[in-house]
């Protein structure tokens, strides 16, 4: 197997040789190419297979805004992080369409390891090179389009309130990961764990989201294809159901609260490599859905053989690239197929497995010939499943207000 390849890009040969000597350790893991400056990195680019660009902002000549426009239209399959001390508010948002994560100078050696670590572990989620690029080139998902008005509607009155906008972000999946990504980024300030929307909202401030709604353009409203089968409110509702049940059954496992937010949110987020899918392929997921009615099969198996792969691992790898935090990533990535996972203890994960497995059992109801697609086998492991009776009641219960926006606002 080729030794993976890392590009450091800063225009001051200091930084370069400090990247050197700080990363020695990881010689035998990485090869590991310096540039010096915009251009040099290019030049590299079009003669070397270059794995993941780490690249300072502020350069002269071409700066690292331009650098990553070049290489997300030329090498979308590159990982891009940013490595730059802290710059104004606007050259920050420049990179905020260009980068995957943001790291601020200087880096803690081993923050700067595990960031570029991961970004090859996840590489092999994705096994399909078309669908890496396609995902690789995204800088935001599309809104349910009623909540996309509502919030560029609040943002332009003059009594546009942090509280508001917060609201409306933690309805949406792409808002709220957008929010999520560059909060939990050092995009503005110091990387952090933030899994409440509208706590990234309050964190990021009402200023920094009018420019990435009207400035930048990171938010914008899913635009139903003639072809996709795709239903934007069908699938608006499922996730708010499931988001809220994961966090439900996160409680009744006395989850700590930073675990109880992390279901929350991944579940709200746990189908979005499915508005990836039908925003940016509709015919092919058009085609996925025959084969899914036409030979009765599961939709991940229809997925994988149209696509290649699962929209559990389209999400993940998308999530993953905006540096959401693991739980979340873990959670989308195997909420389909827990005992795959590494990790085999109670997690969001299993809340997320569980709400979303009793939300699809409602709606299938008094159609006999779907089973449940709740993993018994990994339940047993986790010596949970005899709370299943427990928690199919408890969601019942829960599951009727859930058509309220007032219930909604209160999950």
């Amino acid at each position: 197997m080729p030794m993976k390849q890392v590009l450091f890009v800063d225009d001051e040969a200091k930084v370069l040789e400090g990247l050197q000597r700080m990363l020695r350790s990881m010689r035998r893991e990485w090869k590991m190419l310096f540039a010096n400056g915009g251009q040099e990195a290019l030049d590299i680019l079009a003669k070397e297979h270059v794995n993941v660009i780490v690249t300072d902002m502020r350069m002269p000549g071409m700066d690292g805004q331009k650098l990553l426009m070049a290489v997300a239209e030329h090498y979308p399959e590159i990982i891009r992080i940013v490595l730059s001390g802290q710059s104004d508010q606007e050259m920050v948002l420049k990179c905020v369409g260009t980068a995957h994560q943001y790291l601020s100078k200087p880096c803690d050696p081993e923050i700067l390891k595990d960031t570029v670590n991961r970004a090859f572990s996840l590489r092999g989620l994705l096994a399909n090179d078309s669908l890496r690029r396609l995902v690789s080139r995204m800088t935001s998902l599309p809104s349910i389009p009623a909540l996309y008005l509502e919030l560029t509607e609040v943002l332009q009155s003059p009594n546009a309130s942090i509280e508001k906008v917060g609201k409306i972000v933690s309805k949406d999946m792409g808002m709220a990961a957008k929010v999520l990504q560059l909060a939990n980024s050092a995009f503005f300030g110091n990387a952090r764990h933030i899994c409440d929307p509208a706590d990234a909202v309050i964190y990021l401030g009402l200023d920094t989201i009018k420019a990435l709604a009207f400035s930048v353009n990171v938010f914008s409203q899913f635009e139903q294809s003639d072809f996709s089968k795709f239903s934007i409110d069908e699938f608006w509702r499922h996730s708010v159901a499931t988001g809220a049940f994961a966090q439900r059954i996160a409680k009744s496992l006395q989850f700590p609260e930073k675990m109880i937010h992390d279901a929350r949110m991944a579940g709200l987020l746990h189908d979005v490599g499915k508005l990836v899918l039908a925003a940016n392929l509709p015919k092919p997921y058009e085609d996925m859905w025959t084969m899914v009615q036409d030979q009765g099969i599961p939709q991940w198996q229809a997925e994988v053989e149209v696509f290649g792969s699962t929209h559990a691992e389209v999400g993940a790898y998308l999530l993953w690239l905006w540096g959401l935090p693991g739980p979340i990533i873990e959670a989308i990535a195997f909420h389909h197929s827990p005992g795959a996972s590494p990790e085999q203890s109670p997690t969001p994960l299993t809340a997320v497995h569980i709400g979303n497995a009793i939300e699809l059992e409602m709606q299938r109801e008094g159609d006999l010939e779907l089973a449940s697609t709740v993993d018994l086998e990994y339940l047993t492991k986790l010596g949970l499943v005899s709370r299943l009776p427990f928690w199919r009641e408890i969601l019942r219960q829960l599951a009727g207000p859930l058509t309220s926006e007032e219930a909604l606002h209160e999950t």
